[in-house]
């Protein structure tokens, strides 16, 4: 490209930017993760339309810096290579004047890119950078930006996320709030986090668009993916059989894939740009919590807003994919750990680690209100508490408050939106 050409984009871009500037935006908790005084480049990961872009921009605005911007994933920029990078820096300098901050939106797209943020850092230059490429960033970051970035990972929007935009009052917990908050949650739970669900009317064809634009753009292209099609049978039997055990065998029959390797690929590629996360094993056998993970989608939207959707109205799965999620928001920021317990004959949806030393049980159900489900989870929650060495247990349910007393156990029963809003 040459610079006129790209400078036209920029300038596009920039409009955009000033649009923004008159909009107000949800603020979220992760914005003051990024340290604009830092020489450490900030980088902000998570899956495409989750809101990092935004998250970027309320966090410049709100420092009162002055910075450039350019977004890589845009289609008139797609033949930009790393030789071209200098030329880009020209037009930024052109279009927004001298600046301290610079912002790269999705820069995964610039094979290379690594090589222009360090000579960026080395400049003094502050970098914001998104990608919606977990490995590939993560990959770079580790051989070629060492101790020199900072990273955030950023999901759908939380449930807490759910209510500010909507300006729900969280607190207190009057009975109006309460039954306010309880129908938002029923809302939450069959919209999913993806902020611009908010205000899009036809929600399968905005889930269906992402869920082809992650497949191209951030699959196929990246990884010379020639079996697309088979890719997306695997990617719908998966989001309808979540949250499930991952069992490669099946998927090879399946799908005819030549080989485990073939599988083990094509989720890698799932787990990297978002679409699912995994969750291991509580063991103390390393084998045993790579071979036995369960997978969830990385919102409930992907649940039931797609075209070949099925598995969309069991609220009990739905309801244990919010509670994942959000105890992987927590955890990421403490540096926790998360897993599931199976002793064979009971289960735990959630164990809550600290190194070595368990911090907290969780399970998921959508009612107790069957005396077989109520003794079933119980069981699986105290199971859990005894095989983890755990005092902290909970049972999280659509609407139901109490405390329960089993085996030496006290074990809180609270609705799953009560919980979420706990911080």
């Amino acid at each position: 490209m040459n610079i006129r050409e790209i400078e036209i984009v920029v300038l596009d871009q920039k409009e955009e930017l000033e649009k923004m500037k008159t909009q107000e935006f949800c603020h979220r908790p992760q914005e003051d993760l990024i340290n604009m005084n830092s020489n450490l480049a900030q980088i902000v990961i998570g899956v495409r339309r989750s809101g990092k872009s935004t998250l970027c921009f309320n966090a410049l605005q709100k420092a009162g810096v002055s910075y450039a911007y350019v977004n890589f994933d845009d289609e008139k920029l797609a033949s930009l290579t790393l030789d071209d990078m200098d030329t880009v820096l020209d037009v930024l300098y052109r279009v927004f004047g001298d600046f301290s901050h610079l912002f790269l939106d999705e820069i995964q797209n610039i094979e290379g890119w690594h090589l222009f943020a360090n000579r960026m850092l080395r400049k003094r230059i502050h970098l914001i950078i998104t990608g919606s490429n977990s490995k590939l960033l993560s990959g770079e970051l580790a051989s070629h930006l060492t101790g020199r970035h900072h990273q955030i990972e950023l999901f759908p929007f939380s449930f807490a996320d759910y209510c500010a935009y909507n300006r729900i009052a969280t607190n207190p917990l009057t009975t109006k709030n309460r039954g306010l908050l309880a129908g938002a949650f029923d809302r939450y739970t069959k919209q999913g986090g993806f902020p611009e669900l908010l205000v899009e009317p036809d929600a399968k064809s905005y889930i269906d668009s992402l869920l082809h634009s992650i497949i191209t753009q951030d699959i196929q292209k990246r990884f010379n993916i020639r079996y697309t099609d088979t890719l997306l049978m695997l990617v719908n039997h998966l989001l309808n059989q979540a949250p499930a055990l991952i069992v490669k065998d099946t998927l090879q029959k399946i799908f005819g894939f030549k080989s485990h390797h073939t599988v083990g690929n094509y989720l890698s590629y799932l787990k990297q740009t978002y679409l699912i996360s995994t969750i291991s094993k509580y063991s103390g056998k390393s084998r045993q919590r790579t071979r036995n993970e369960l997978y969830y989608p990385i919102d409930v939207a992907f649940m039931n807003n797609r075209q070949d959707a099925f598995s969309g109205e069991n609220l009990g799965w739905r309801l244990e994919t919010i509670v994942y999620l959000e105890l992987r928001r927590r955890a990421k920021s403490v540096s926790q750990d998360i897993y599931y317990y199976d002793e064979g004959t009971s289960q735990a949806d959630f164990i809550v680690c600290d190194g070595n030393r368990s911090l907290e049980v969780y399970q998921v159900t959508y009612s107790m209100e069957k005396e077989k489900t109520r003794k079933r989870e119980i069981k699986g929650a105290v199971a859990g508490a005894k095989g983890t060495n755990c005092r902290k247990v909970f049972i999280l349910t659509d609407h139901e408050t109490e405390t329960i007393e089993d085996d030496g156990y006290t074990i809180e029963v609270l609705p799953v939106w009560e919980w979420l809003l706990r911080q």
